[in-house]
């Protein structure tokens, strides 16, 4: 919205009050402009809400909901939406079997989106020459892992050297818990170690190599 008087976009709301129609949602605002002080109207024409299917993950388990959102709006990954079962992060969104990072919400035919208000579960892998051991742990979604990380979990004492994430692989940097799918490490003769995931293990397993690990 820009002054009809002097063009700036430097723009105060005073007032705003809602009008709808059968079809549409009318959002009309008093605003004033901050460089001429120019007082004017304007009005913003949305469509109505209408629910959409939503996916919600939640670690091991997915729930299908629905949710109202507004067919104007534009939706992409990383949005986070206030769901019946709480705050949620879009991951996904589907248009006729395709799946795509930004859409506009008249397009859409899915979201899929993971809960944000419960630990993240990430895999985490030990490599001992043979087998493997793995497990799944729970940490905060913002907990950060980077490769070079001197890590204790369960009896061992590991690098990290390897992180894969939703979208690539990392041998340098970092990622917080809420992107990581699993972290591959080695044992190392070390005493000492960064941090303690021991207490965050929820279940173990230990495999062979070639059961599908790496």
């Amino acid at each position: 919205m820009d002054c009809p008087i002097c063009g700036s976009d430097e723009i105060e709301i005073l007032n705003s009050k809602q009008k709808s129609s059968k079809k549409k949602l009318m959002e009309e605002y008093l605003l004033k402009c901050e460089d001429c002080g120019h007082v004017f109207k304007d009005i913003i024409s949305l469509k109505k809400p209408r629910p959409y299917r939503l996916i919600i993950s939640e670690q091991d388990k997915s729930h299908k909901t629905t949710i109202d959102l507004s067919p104007s709006d534009e939706l992409k990954t990383g949005d986070v939406l206030l769901s019946e079962l709480g705050q949620v992060e879009v991951t996904s969104i589907e248009i006729k079997d395709k799946r795509v990072n930004k859409a506009k919400l008249e397009d859409v035919d899915t979201i899929w989106a993971s809960s944000i208000e419960i630990p993240a579960r990430i895999g985490f892998s030990v490599d001992l020459h043979g087998e493997v051991d793995s497990y799944k742990v729970d940490l905060e979604r913002d907990f950060e892992i980077a490769p070079g990380d001197i890590v204790k979990i369960d009896k061992h004492i590991v690098k990290v050297h390897v992180i894969k994430t939703q979208d690539r692989k990392l041998t340098s940097g970092f990622a917080r818990a809420n992107v990581i799918k699993r972290v591959y490490s080695k044992p190392v003769k070390f005493n000492n170690y960064d941090y303690d995931l021991t207490k965050d293990i929820f279940k173990k397993h230990k495999r062979k190599k070639h059961e599908g690990i790496y």
